[in-house]
């Protein structure tokens, strides 16, 4: 009895814990993050993003698990060095009103439609795009569901459900992580949109050594959650078909239970399909399964621009995609038509048959293009770049010309994140 009662008693502690933390994280959150320009001033500007890396100790390293540790300091530090004072706020603040006259408002969500009414007119409103439209995604996920249904007899609830914003309508511009297939999404506005190559968390050395005749039958699928819409159950229902060709999966799996029992057989007792599960991209793990593996296959049905392929390219592997994962393939991979298991199994296997040299020559164009189209340093030229021609736009141009006088700094400050 009194064994019970303590039991009771601890549970309530930990769940009266874990509230408390929660909402002291909550509140963390509602801070606002004030920067000022060394540069001669030019106005404002409120940025609507991740406010974590601007809330660093001093000599802590930015994290590199995810691209925009960084990606959000350097849209900062690009303005900041244009002359602007930038102050920062978490996408999800709902709390903030503005105090001051904004010149740019930057936003990756929903306060462009709840701030908009409350900045002065003339304030450029730019939405920050790093996800196709939430209109598609949710009925991307819930077509792919209903395939999963049609197709093994289980219903599976959507992972990535999002109430659609309205961001880009009351957006003057924006700009796009993603290629044509992201901005297609945003289309139906016809707002201006400037394209910027995601940025990649990792890059790794070629390996001239890796043995293309040994690994032409072997490839991955790795991704976050949402495993439907990222097209797992295609990919494990292709290879369960072809005993012949290898699949190692990493990702969450055991973080999403129904789909891990739906797919218990195909992941955990399927011989030719290894299910690593969660991994560290910067481990020897990850680079020697990417050694010993050909490509990538990921069917995606929505993404902006999908970070597991631009990882993958730095990987040197062969990316086997759906045209909506949001990434160039060119002519060192292939672009899926429709996605479906057929699709899928006809192209691992051409790929799989090609000649070693070719088989080589793709790994290693995919390898060049990240190295020139997906860094840290490529980012913020693009979204310099972006920038210089948004304000030319709207008439501020010594703005720019300020901003070009700064990359060297910029370059500087990049190599020692």
């Amino acid at each position: 009895m009194i064994g019970n009662v303590l039991s009771g008693v601890s549970n309530f502690i930990s769940v009266l814990s874990n509230r408390v933390k929660n909402r002291i994280y909550y509140l963390s959150k509602l801070k606002v993050v004030s920067l000022e320009t060394q540069q001669p001033l030019q106005g404002n500007m409120l940025l609507s993003y991740r406010i974590e890396p601007f809330l660093l100790k001093p000599g802590e390293p930015v994290p590199n698990d995810q691209s925009w540790n960084w990606e959000c300091l350097l849209i900062a530090q690009t303005f900041l060095d244009l002359g602007y004072n930038v102050d920062v706020i978490q996408f999800h603040n709902d709390k903030f009103v503005p105090q001051k006259n904004y010149d740019f408002f930057i936003d990756i969500r929903d306060r462009l439609e709840t701030l908009s009414p409350l900045l002065n007119e003339d304030c450029v409103k730019i939405l920050h795009v790093d996800i196709a439209h939430m209109m598609f995604r949710n009925v991307a996920e819930c077509r792919r569901l209903l395939e999963l249904q049609q197709r093994k007899g289980v219903t599976l609830r959507p992972q990535r459900y999002e109430v659609p914003n309205l961001g880009i309508e009351y957006a003057d511009c924006a700009t796009v992580l993603g290629n044509d297939f992201t901005i297609g999404t945003f289309k139906y506005a016809n707002k201006p949109m400037y394209p910027i190559p995601i940025s990649s968390s990792y890059t790794y050395p070629w390996h001239d050594d890796k043995d293309f005749e040994v690994v032409r039958k072997r490839f991955i699928w790795i991704g976050s959650g949402a495993l439907v819409l990222k097209g797992l159950d295609l990919v494990l229902d292709a290879f369960a078909q072809m005993p012949e060709y290898h699949l190692t999966v990493c990702g969450p799996i055991s973080s999403n239970k129904p789909f891990e029992e739906v797919f218990y057989k195909e992941l955990y007792q399927t011989p030719n399909i290894h299910t690593y599960g969660w991994i560290d991209l910067s481990s020897p793990d990850f680079m020697e399964i990417a050694k010993n593996s050909l490509g990538l296959v990921y069917p995606s049905a929505c993404e902006g621009q999908a970070g597991a392929v631009i990882t993958c390219l730095q990987a040197g592997l062969i990316p086997i995609i759906s045209y909506e994962s949001g990434a160039n393939v060119h002519d060192f991979g292939a672009i899926l038509k429709n996605s479906s298991i057929e699709e899928i199994k006809a192209t691992v296997k051409g790929i799989s048959s090609l000649p070693v040299e070719e088989l080589k020559m793709m790994a290693h164009k995919a390898w060049e293009y990240a190295r020139a189209n997906h860094t840290k340093e490529k980012f913020a030229e693009a979204y310099r770049n972006a920038v210089m021609q948004i304000i030319q736009k709207y008439g501020k141009k010594k703005q720019a010309d300020n901003l070009g006088a700064s990359q060297k700094e910029l370059s500087h400050r990049l190599a020692s994140m």
